[in-house]
């Protein structure tokens, strides 16, 4: 099973956490990993390597997992792209969980 965890603090997306294998699949056939693995990786593409931020990146294939964390101190304009980015990535894999629920589950931590 796949978990990602997104956390919220102060009513903003701040990082995720993708972890473990969906079980959907063989390897290199797996539906549900190739688009976890997808979009998490769009969305970390578009946050550093478009709009430049460098936020921190730690995947580990061999542990099917990848986490993002935002950097502080983002401009009004970036800080809202951001968070377009996140929600869209949590909402489109909240839909996935809802159609694979063995495979995924989506997770909110929520600060407050």
């Amino acid at each position: 099973m796949t978990t990602v965890t997104f956390h919220r603090a102060a009513g903003q997306l701040d990082r995720f956490v993708a972890d473990g294998h969906s079980g959907y699949g063989e390897a290199g056939s797996d539906i549900v990993c190739a688009a976890v693995s997808a979009a998490t990786g769009l969305t970390e593409c578009t946050i550093n390597q478009v709009l430049g931020l460098r936020a921190p990146v730690n995947a580990q294939e061999e542990d099917a997992h990848i986490s993002l964390n935002l950097p502080s101190g983002l401009n009004q304009s970036n800080e809202q792209i951001c968070q377009t980015l996140l929600t869209g990535l949590l909402t489109y894999l909240q839909a996935l969980a809802q159609e694979f629920p063995d495979n995924l589950i989506v997770l909110v931590d929520d600060d407050g």
